[in-house]
């Protein structure tokens, strides 16, 4: 009795052409897929940025609103103090509308980094693949 070959034969490794043309479909199908993947991760990472943005500028917003109600109790708190009314309202309105530009300016920097939600790195992977695929360089 002959003992089967464990290893196959050059000629069973090498494929040929016929069988790698057929391939191709499934080779493009996962590259599109890759390429979708890539796009999702991407949206989400921009709309993930965007919605820290807007978060911060409601931060900003509520800020503000406590900056004019401070505004007021000072206006009226500060008639005992030794500065005159207007000064100590000054004040303390001048520090909460700085600390609520900081926050905005924040939430600005991130709305911006978020926008525009298009996917751009992934639009330049398909461009590239499609070079690839025309034989093209860049």
């Amino acid at each position: 009795m002959t003992t089967p070959r464990t290893t196959p034969s050059p000629a069973a490794e090498r494929r040929g052409l016929f069988a790698l043309i057929a391939d191709v479909p499934r080779l493009i199908g996962d590259l599109v897929r890759a390429e979708i993947a890539s796009l999702k991760a991407e949206i989400a990472g921009k709309l993930k940025a965007a919605g820290i943005g807007a978060g911060l500028l409601v931060g900003a917003g509520v800020v503000a609103f406590f900056a004019a109600l401070v505004l007021i109790a000072a206006g009226v708190l500060a008639l005992s103090l030794v500065l005159p009314p207007w000064a100590a309202s000054l004040i303390i309105g001048v520090v909460l509308l700085i600390i609520a530009g900081i926050i905005a300016a924040a939430g600005i920097r991130s709305l911006k980094r978020g926008m525009p939600p298009t996917p751009t790195d992934t639009i330049e992977s398909v461009k590239d693949d499609v070079r690839a695929v025309r034989g093209q360089r860049k």
